[in-house]
Formats: C-alpha cells, sequence, structure tokens
C-alpha cells in the first residue's frame, strides 16, 4: 500500500509549537512520509521552537523581513509553498490555525488541487477584525480545507454552522496540551537565568504575557498600569512579564513597569520556559490564545485581557476569564484571584475542555481512515468519555 505523503507548513513560533508533537508524530508511523515547510513568517522565535523540539525542516522559505506587511506575507507565502507543492506532490497539506502563513498555504494549496486538512479548526469570535487578521485566515482556511481537526465540540459546531460537511470534521482536542505535556518537568532549570532565582514558593507568582496587535497603544497601556497597580497594593505578588520583541511594546513595557519591584521584565522566553513558567505560577494573564488553552490544563486560572475569545469553551468551563483592557476592570479581577481563595479554586479546579495530550494521534488517525489504511472512523474526542 502506497504511504501518504504529508507536508506540514508552518511559519510562526506557536504555529510551530502546535505542529511540533504532530510531526513528531507522523514521522514515526510506517506509512506516513512527513515532508516539513517553514515560511519563517516569524524567524528568531520560530527557530527558538524548532531547535528545543529537534525539528528540522526540508524547506525554508524564510520570508520574513523588516517592517513586513500582511500583504508581503501573503503573496511570499503563496509562491513560495506553491513552488514546494509543485516539487513534492504531497497527498495533503496541513497547515494549522489562523496565521497568514496558515490561509496563504492553504490557498496555495487549492491553486495546486492539493487536499487541505487544517488542525486547530473552527475557532470564532465572529468578529473579522478582532484578533486581526486571525479572524478572517481562519473563516477563509475553513472555507478552503477538505479535513477539519477541531479541538473542541463547539468547534466543530461552528464549522457546521459555515455548512462544513460534517462527515470531514474530527474533533482531536488541541496539539498545544499535547505539546505542553512533552515540556513540563519538576526538575526544570529555565534558560532565562533570571526565572531560577524567584521564590515560587513563598510568592504568588503571575505569568504575564501582552502582545496583541488589537491591544496596541491604549490599551496596551491600561493593562500595563493595571500590572503596576497589581503588584504595588498586593504584597507577596511577584509578576513575570516575557516582553514581545515588538517595539511599540517593549516601549510601554519599559516606560511602565521598567524598574518596579516585584516585577521581572524577561526577552521573549523558550517554550519550554514558558510552560513551565506557568506550571510554577499562581495564576495567568494574558491577551494570546495559546495559554488560555494551556493554563487550566495545569490547574492555573487564565484572566483574558481582551474584549473577546475566539475559545469561549474555557469560559463556560470556568477555567477562563475575559476580563477586557480597563485598567480598574483588571486589577480588580487580578486582586480578587490574589486574595479569595474559593475564587480561586473555583477556577484552578475546572475541567479543561481543550485536551488530554493525545490530539496529535487522533489527527493521525483520521489521516489513516480518510486514506482507507484503517476502516473505522476515529472516535470524537470528549472532555467526559461516558
Amino acid at each position: 500500500m502506497k504511504r501518504i505523503k504529508v507536508l506540514v507548513c508552518f511559519g510562526t513560533r506557536p504555529e510551530a509549537i502546535k505542529m511540533a508533537p504532530l510531526i513528531k508524530t507522523l514521522k514515526k508511523h510506517d506509512m506516513i512520509e512527513c515532508v516539513v515547510c517553514v515560511t519563517a513568517q516569524h524567524r528568531q522565535m520560530l527557530d527558538q521552537v524548532l531547535e528545543l523540539f529537534d525539528i528540522k525542516p526540508d524547506y525554508d522559505l524564510d520570508i520574513m523581513k523588516e517592517n513586513q506587511t500582511i500583504t508581503h506575507i501573503t503573496g511570499s507565502v503563496l509562491e513560495g509553498v506553491s513552488g514546494v507543492l509543485r516539487k513534492e506532490g504531497p497527498d495533503i497539506i496541513l497547515v494549522h490555525g489562523d496565521t497568514t502563513t496558515t490561509f496563504a498555504s492553504a490557498l496555495a494549496g487549492f491553486y495546486e488541487k492539493v487536499t487541505v486538512g487544517h488542525v486547530e479548526a473552527g475557532l470564532r469570535t465572529d468578529n473579522k477584525y478582532s484578533p486581526y487578521p486571525e479572524e478572517m485566515n481562519r473563516r477563509l482556511t475553513s472555507a478552503i480545507s477538505d479535513l477539519h481537526f477541531a479541538p473542541t465540540p463547539s468547534n466543530k459546531a461552528n464549522l457546521i454552522k459555515e455548512n462544513i460537511v460534517a462527515d470531514n470534521i474530527f474533533i482531536t482536542g488541541n496539539t498545544a496540551i499535547d505539546a505542553l505535556f512533552m515540556s513540563v518537568k519538576a526538575d526544570y532549570v529555565f534558560e532565562e537565568e533570571s526565572l531560577n532565582s524567584i521564590d515560587y514558593k513563598s510568592k504568588k507568582v503571575i505569568a504575564m504575557t501582552a502582545h496583541r496587535r488589537e491591544n496596541l497603544g491604549t490599551g496596551m497601556e491600561s493593562i500595563m498600569r493595571a500590572v503596576k497597580k497589581t503588584v504595588l497594593l498586593n504584597p507577596g505578588v511577584q509578576i513575570v512579564y516575557p516582553v514581545h520583541l515588538n517595539p511599540i511594546i517593549r516601549e510601554i513595557a519599559a516606560r511602565i513597569l521598567g524598574d518596579v519591584p516585584g516585577i521581572t521584565l524577561t526577552g521573549p522566553v523558550n517554550v519550554f520556559d514558558m510552560h513551565n513558567l506557568m506550571a510554577r505560577a499562581y495564576f495567568v494573564m494574558t491577551d494570546s490564545g495559546g495559554l488560555q488553552e494551556e493554563a487550566p490544563s495545569l490547574g492555573k486560572p487564565v484572566l483574558v485581557m481582551r474584549t473577546e475569545t475566539e475559545r469561549p469553551e474555557a469560559v463556560l468551563a470556568g477555567t477562563v476569564k475575559v476580563v477586557g483592557v480597563d485598567e480598574n476592570d483588571i486589577f480588580n479581577e487580578a486582586k480578587r484571584l490574589i486574595n479569595d481563595k474559593s475564587a480561586y479554586d473555583l477556577m484552578a479546579n475546572s475541567v479543561n475542555p481543550y485536551g488530554d495530550g493525545n490530539a496529535s494521534q487522533r489527527i493521525l488517525n483520521a489521516l489513516l481512515y480518510f486514506y482507507g489504511i484503517i476502516g473505522e472512523k476515529p472516535k470524537d474526542w470528549k472532555v467526559f468519555d461516558a
């Protein structure tokens, strides 16, 4: 029987983290030939993840340039991935999530008449400008894709509402949880040296990220002021903030949070450092999408500093609360988790709806089923197995 040739294509740090366990799983199977193409929409942060997970791309399009625009990324990825598809002739191209690389790679697959599989399909905010451009990237990718690997039942429901054929949707859980379980260790030593000296036992450590495009400007300044107020007015709190490379964010962080006692600012940390920081933190404050999935698997409440989320399952489960970008709202919710043990426990003990660490295996099984190597359609993942 002919092996299935799978081209896995991604370009950013978050995609790399979530595709890494899937690539490892695909490469172990005798009936899969896995070819890896990176666009390097992000360069430095992507390379860091590739090194950590020991992934060596077969193709590196290296498209990133200074002050790149979405238009540049789209055109460069479309042309580059089209060339790889023509050369390799894969049975299927797998893309992930909602980046510009994702959409442009899927479009290249469509133009070359190659089957497209979408990992982490079906997330929606129903606001095409938030997050921007991710919401439209994921919608357009869904319209193009032939196979849809949805993390949760509600993601599947979103796709069905958009007239995606139900038989082509597989509920798998999220590969982010696979990556998380690969990296968290009790005896972990941080590569970022400053993280090794933090007193995680006696301090209430808050792990923080803030970098969303839609928060730049007044929203980001409001977030930073709330964080400063949180640490200054709550003794025993330590905030750790790996600051994004975006120069606008770095300027705001340095101006508002620089030299504030109880706040540790670092550069971007590798994914293993971030996962293990969350594991030792008291809770998480973020405007990121991925951390909303990862932190609950570690029993950590999450305050989302955005006006909406494409991950409503965690809100419904009680592990995540969307607090917006108003300074007082962020401060009050953080203060509540710091001082109200019952409120904290309610969030910390909720069930994580995003996966059990076996999403990559489920995606592999779906591919084997689709190409007739196994006869029985894999069962959808459920939070509670009845």
